[in-house]
């Protein structure tokens, strides 16, 4: 890296034959990332970019309401005023039943009791008894295969293979 101080001395020539070097030295830099196939250009002596930020607008407004909020502090004997209360808003009605609904559910209710008490309805508190077990059926022999129906059904599988086997070549 050339110091600054080195260039001071330089005369207006040899900073030309700088700056032709300085071009040769980018266009062969990009020669060559396009040659390794790199995607990106060679970096360049640049400031990175100032993200996100704030407007100087935008921080004025904020400074303007903060010296505001302290200006209604101190006018107060310097304790911060309480928020003001907010108007409540009434009330809004619950949803729910109306009158005749919940009249008719009660009716109802009183009629299913009733039922109950009749003895015409089970309680639905009562125990439910669970019906017998059946038993258990026989349980019927396993089919076995005799050793002459194995033999054949394995010469019959071997002889379907065989034909498989063949058909290929």
């Amino acid at each position: 890296m050339i110091l600054m101080s080195s260039i001071n001395n330089l005369s207006v020539q040899q900073l030309r034959q700088a700056a032709n070097l300085k071009e040769k030295i980018v266009a062969l830099e990009n020669q060559l990332a396009q040659l390794l196939g790199a995607s990106t250009k060679v970096a360049t002596n640049s400031a990175p970019k100032k993200k996100g930020g704030m407007s100087a607008a935008g921080r004025a407004a904020i400074v303007a309401a903060q010296k505001l909020r302290w200006a209604k502090i101190k006018a107060g004997n310097g304790k911060p005023s309480a928020p003001a209360a907010k108007v409540a808003a009434p009330a809004k009605k619950k949803s729910g039943m109306s009158a005749a609904g919940r009249a008719a559910v009660v009716a109802a209710q009183k009629a299913r009791w009733a039922k109950i008490k009749d003895g015409k309805a089970p309680s639905p508190f009562a125990k439910v008894v669970a019906p017998a077990k059946k038993v258990a059926a026989p349980v019927k022999k396993k089919f076995v295969f005799s050793a002459a129906a194995k033999a054949k059904l394995s010469a019959l599988a071997k002889a379907r293979w065989a034909k498989i086997k063949a058909a290929k070549k």
